[in-house]
């Protein structure tokens, strides 16, 4: 799932998952308050991403296909496949290259490790 999003499509999908199941009449109502959209905006970047299979507008209710959470999941995959070449360790070690973690970190990373060895 290879979706590309700019800043306002991020904010408008943050929208809908924070509001979901929204009406369309509402959500343009919450996109002209936010965005200052027009209602032919609102229904234009809405199908966009209906047709990126993320949201679906059934009868005029929007809702997700995909929940945030899988979404930033797939994203970060991408991310580590396309800069790291599906290294974590690489993306890790760049990552603290500058960073230095904290405890409290090491200690969820390593949680996270010993979850996934189960």
């Amino acid at each position: 799932m290879a979706v590309e999003f700019g800043e306002v499509q991020m904010k408008f999908a943050e929208l809908i998952w924070g509001k979901e199941p929204v009406g369309s009449g509402e959500l343009v109502r919450l996109c002209a308050e936010m965005f200052g959209w027009k209602k032919s905006t609102t229904y234009t970047v809405l199908k966009k991403l209906c047709d990126k299979g993320l949201f679906q507008n059934n009868d005029g209710v929007v809702t997700s296909l995909i929940s945030k959470d899988d979404f930033y999941t797939r994203k970060s995959e991408e991310f580590v496949d396309e800069a790291f070449g599906g290294s974590l360790p690489a993306f890790l070690a760049a990552f603290t290259s500058r960073q230095k973690l904290s405890e409290k970190e090491i200690a969820e990373i390593r949680k996270i490790i010993d979850e996934a060895k189960e």
